[in-house]
């Protein structure tokens, strides 16, 4: 099933430090570990949030609190916007595998998601269009050591939909 993108941000539940020192990166350590790397933000202002789930369909963007409780992977990292270069976040996850991936662009520096000027973007960069993408489509598969990927950010572009900026 699809759910328009209104409701799943809408209705998300969460608890903000949960999942915070599950993901936290630290020097020197082997991984296995997400490094996204953020493109195609609209400006440098406000809170870059990225959050690990299981790559099923059902956990993926499921209530972090409910994960968690059921002992399913959960991980975030929250980091404000660098004024300039590369903007990374580094998420540790618990072993090798298959993880869905969001990234949301707080611009005010929240903890929700505004439909009017937040942005989001998700792992493998599946076109958005009016719904959340499916579990299977936002996967990214951590490898031994640290993973590299790239997010592309979407911005609102309709009433209703989002995509990258054209720049």
């Amino acid at each position: 099933m699809i759910l328009p993108l209104v409701l799943f941000a809408a209705t998300l539940p969460s608890t903000p430090a949960l999942g915070i020192e599950a993901a936290r990166c630290r020097p020197h350590e082997p991984g296995p570990a997400i490094l996204v790397t953020v493109e195609g933000l609209k400006d440098r202002t406000g809170n870059l949030r990225a959050e690990v789930y299981p790559a099923v369909e059902g956990d993926f963007l499921a209530d972090d609190n409910v994960l968690v409780a059921q002992g399913k992977t959960f991980r975030r990292t929250v980091i404000p916007v660098p004024p300039t270069g590369p903007a990374q976040l580094c998420l540790r996850v618990p072993s090798v595998g298959a993880y869905a991936l969001s990234v949301v662009h707080a611009r005010s520096g929240g903890h929700g998601f505004s439909l009017l000027h937040d942005g989001i973007g998700f792992g493998s960069n599946p076109r958005l269009g009016h719904a959340k993408p499916a579990a299977d489509q936002a996967r990214v598969v951590a490898h031994a050591g640290i993973t590299p990927t790239t997010v592309v950010m979407n911005y609102r572009s309709g009433l209703f939909s989002f995509a990258p900026l054209k720049r």
